[in-house]
């Protein structure tokens, strides 16, 4: 059975770790400063407390981010099929993995607030399956859906926020992504059974804004699944223990591309008449984030055998 861990503030304001049973939490008794650090050192801690040990009410503590600030934040771009075709590109057009960074700095808890930034309006939404690194990888290997569990430790649910009047008229995923807050990961890091890591098609990735799904759709629907992303990677990249993957987002998203008539006249027009228009254009779609709005975020199985938790978010104006 998967043990699922979190990370929260003490009443003296230093950030522990505890296992989670149920509606409380068991505290470890050591401390760990990254995430890193409980993987590599804290696990056999974890794995040996019991409900007994549940001192506190899972109700009656701050949530922290489970991957600290140090950590590599890595993400899939395009990586659902159903996301690809609302982006107004075919599937079979789309045949590389898209990789980009998001800033450490911008994770945040996965309860609270998100402050959008005063310059930005086209504020979107990313559900996506985070994956958080277990080894270290610093050369080529070979990763499988048969070996993913000894490259990876823990799954977690990330939102990758979006800033789409910088993220598209600028061409800067890395800009329209990192802003302090753009990150929201957890509530807590589940560290599946070696038969659970081949469930992960099974995940559901729900998204709703008041109370409105938004998204919808279950982790197989994935083009580039996580062992071949870990594969790939391990080709050019050095991953540590507590390194973050988020997979990429399915359909849903507030941005959605024009029809192909307007896409046509689109790619004619000079560049900055071309977002001015873009940008104004988008300024009428409700589904944009927006100040006052609550955002709930969620995965687990149907059956209830893996629950990675819920995000419960308010939008606030900067």
């Amino acid at each position: 059975m998967a043990m699922s861990i979190l990370r929260f503030e003490r009443e003296n304001g230093e950030a522990a770790w505890g296992v989670v049973f149920g509606e409380r939490i068991a505290p470890l008794p050591e401390r760990f400063d990254t995430t890193g650090e409980l993987i590599e050192r804290g696990l056999a801690q974890a794995k040996a407390l019991s409900p007994a040990d549940a001192t506190l009410a899972l109700e009656s503590v701050r949530l922290l981010a489970p991957v600290t600030p140090n950590q590599q934040f890595i993400c899939q771009g395009i990586n659902y099929r159903d996301h690809i075709r609302e982006s107004g590109m075919k599937v079979e057009n789309v045949p590389f993995n898209t990789i980009f960074t998001k800033a450490p700095s911008c994770i945040t808890s996965a309860r609270g607030a998100i402050v959008r930034p005063r310059h930005v309006q086209l504020l979107d939404y990313e559900i996506e399956l985070g994956i958080v690194l277990g080894k270290r990888i610093d050369a080529p290997v070979a990763v499988t859906e048969h070996n993913l569990h000894e490259y990876a430790a823990a799954l977690t649910v990330v939102n990758d926020i979006s800033a789409r009047d910088v993220q598209l008229p600028q061409g800067q995923f890395y800009k329209g992504k990192s802003y302090r807050g753009f990150g929201p990961v957890g509530p807590f890091l589940v560290f599946p059974t070696r038969e659970e890591w081949r469930k992960l098609g099974a995940l559901r990735m729900r998204l709703a804004i008041n109370g409105e799904p938004r998204q919808d759709a279950y982790c197989e629907d994935m083009l580039h699944a996580p062992a071949q992303t870990l594969a790939e990677l391990s080709e050019m990249h050095d991953l540590a223990p507590g390194d973050l993957l988020a997979t990429g987002t399915p359909a849903g998203c507030a941005a959605v591309a024009p029809g192909k008539l307007k896409m046509a006249i689109f790619r004619l027009l000079p560049e900055r008449r071309k977002w001015a228009l873009f940008i104004g254009k988008s300024l009428s779609n409700p589904h944009y984030l927006k100040p006052g709005d609550r955002m709930t975020a969620s995965i687990r199985c149907d059956d209830g055998s893996l629950d990675l938790g819920e995000q419960c978010h308010v939008i606030e104006q900067g």
